[in-house]
């Protein structure tokens, strides 16, 4: 260690306390990936206990010129909680409290740090929940789902944490503190700063507070299961389903690769010939929801359809979602090498785009399984080959450029809610055009003037 960053490290763990520093590189070392698998050593890691400790950490490394990383769980795929080399990690894990459950006013006050599960759970004992569900909700913290926008199943009736959060506390790249939005779900004064910090990757600001909008849990659910001859089938179901007046609260695809990977893991029953998936829930009024879910069931009965069913019992809901559950796993040991995107297109708009990621597996040779949120457009597109098998790797790059060339024909966007990272970050300029990235690199020098904000994420380099 260098004297320059031993007399930091010294500074901060004067801030932080001795305990709550991490110098040795072994101990460092788990806190340099994420889900991406992509790996940095970070220099020091900290755990901050509260809002004024990050405040000083970020002073700090203002002073000595140390670029640092917030970080949650490290369940983002994106590699934006990938640390920059030689830097600081501030890990947010002790700042997991719950500070206020209001009903009254439908919010809940809470530190990064904490849960997603937990935030269920506390809101549910009044009778709400917090929409925003990604599928690692047992672990994944909160400041990491608005870091990305995380949303989930739900955020095709009731939107993502954009629309579930109501205002922020942070600290900006220069060490500045301040507040941002509103406690009510109306107000107008100055500018959007906090959808404007959702999203952005922690290069703007660290949240060390977030007001969560809360929803009144529904009284009654449905889930219903939908069996299509192919995927082209399902799409076309999803659009009839998302023209008609009745929203689902979850519409999930899974393709025919999908099936047959969980087919022996998930415990339930799938037709032999069936090429695609539909997961559907609604909910509501208890008095209302059997007329919203056979409106939904009738919507869903497209040409090609070979089964659409209701789940009569708990065990059968369970069972159902078993197969979406199953999925993730099995794609792990799928093949020796995941290319895993999410892209969005509007949803009139996804049997064009499963028709030509069809095609685009065909032409480049490469295996693609295609799941993911098809209420709102959002498909997580995973191509799967053996990077030592030839120029499986070379194919697999020209596919994945084809089909983000498809996604923006098709009036869609590169990320829907895995974020950009380093992962996509070379690609933004093919969505975003030279003028709002000019002001996008603005903003970003505005609140971190010294560049020290998880550096080299979210925006082309430039």
């Amino acid at each position: 260690m260098s004297p320059s960053l031993a007399t930091f490290a010294d500074a901060l763990a004067g801030v932080v306390g001795a305990p709550n520093l991490r110098r040795d590189p072994d101990a460092c070392w788990p806190y340099g990936y994420d889900n991406s698998r992509r790996h940095a050593l970070p220099a020091l890691v900290a755990h901050p206990a509260d809002h004024n400790e990050v405040r000083e950490a970020i002073r700090l490394c203002n002073r000595f010129g140390l670029p640092l990383v917030a970080r949650g769980a490290g369940t983002g795929t994106a590699g934006a909680a990938v640390p920059p080399e030689g830097g600081l990690v501030l890990a947010l894990d002790r700042l997991n409290r719950i500070l206020q459950v209001d009903p009254a006013n439908r919010l809940m006050v809470v530190e990064p740090g904490v849960t997603n599960r937990a935030v269920q759970e506390a809101a549910r004992e009044h009778g709400f929940f917090w929409p925003p569900d990604p599928t690692s909700s047992d672990v994944c913290t909160v400041g990491g789902n608005l870091a990305c926008n995380a949303a989930g199943p739900r955020a095709v009736k009731y939107g993502t944490p954009r629309e579930n959060t109501l205002a922020l506390r942070l600290i900006t790249g220069s060490g500045d503190e301040m507040r941002v939005g509103v406690h009510t779900t109306k107000g107008v004064v100055g500018y959007d700063l906090t959808r404007l910090m959702i999203g952005s990757e922690g290069t703007l600001g660290v949240i060390t507070e977030a007001v969560l909008r809360l929803t009144p849990l529904p009284e009654a659910k449905h889930t219903l299961r939908g069996i299509y001859r192919d995927i082209g089938a399902a799409a076309r179901a999803v659009s009839a389903i998302m023209g008609q007046p009745v929203t689902p609260c979850a519409l999930e695809l899974m393709d025919r690769r999908a099936l047959e990977l969980v087919r022996d893991r998930a415990g339930a029953s799938l037709p032999a010939d069936a090429g695609a998936l539909l997961m559907i829930e609604v909910d509501g009024a208890a008095a209302c929801v059997d007329h919203a879910a056979e409106a939904v069931a009738a919507a869903a009965r497209v040409d090609g359809a070979l089964q659409v069913e209701l789940a009569k019992t708990p065990a059968e809901v369970a069972e159902l979602w078993q197969v979406r559950r199953a999925l993730s796993p099995a794609l792990r040991n799928a093949a020796p090498k995941k290319i895993n995107e999410d892209v969005v297109v509007p949803v009139s708009r996804m049997p064009e785009l499963i028709a030509g990621l069809e095609e685009m597996g065909r032409h480049h040779r490469i295996d693609i399984v295609n799941f993911g949120h098809a209420g709102n457009g959002n498909i997580h597109v995973n191509l799967l080959f053996d990077p030592e098998q030839g120029d499986a790797a070379s194919r697999a790059e020209r596919c994945l450029g084809d089909l983000f060339d498809l996604v923006l024909q098709l009036e869609g966007t590169l990320s829907g809610e895995h974020g950009i990272g380093l992962v996509k970050r070379d690609f933004v300029a093919s969505e975003i055009g030279p003028e709002a990235l000019a002001l996008m690199h603005a903003l970003k020098s505005v609140f971190d003037p010294n560049g020290l904000l998880n550096p080299g994420k979210k925006l082309p380099l430039g």
